[in-house]
């Protein structure tokens, strides 16, 4: 079963991008979920439990989010939720991974500018040889 869940947070450490032996860029860091509630005795808005996610993205995404994230910044992030229990001898726990599909930044909190990447002039050759009947 695969659960899909979105986050709302802080990135919380510099994203870490890494390209593997294999050539697939990855990128990867934390998300702090936080939330607020109002509290009517005081009527203020008080800080309640933070989620800490590690978020995961691969091939374009990763890219993208390695030339877009900073930490601190405030996003939103789309994907697949995946819970993992670790054990490397001296420690055990558990790692709340979102295997991002989407992300971009939390524009409740600031502006942003959005600019497309354009393909390769010979990738639109190839997906047109591709539609080509033999």
């Amino acid at each position: 079963m695969v659960d899909s869940y979105t986050a709302v947070g802080l990135v919380a450490t510099t994203p870490r991008h890494i390209v593997t032996a294999d050539g697939l860029p990855v990128t990867t860091f934390r998300l702090a979920a936080g939330t607020r509630k109002f509290d009517r005795e005081s009527s203020q808005w008080m800080d309640a439990e933070t989620n800490w996610f590690t978020v995961v993205t691969f091939r374009q995404l990763a890219e993208n989010a390695n030339n877009s994230l900073e930490k601190g910044q405030r996003i939103v992030v789309s994907g697949r939720l995946k819970i993992r229990d670790w054990d490397n001898g001296e420690r055990t726990g558990t790692t709340v991974e979102i295997e991002a599909d989407s992300l971009g930044h939390d524009l409740m909190f600031g502006t942003s500018t959005f600019e497309k990447l354009s393909r390769p002039a010979n990738s639109e050759k190839d997906s047109d040889a591709k539609l080509q009947p033999a």
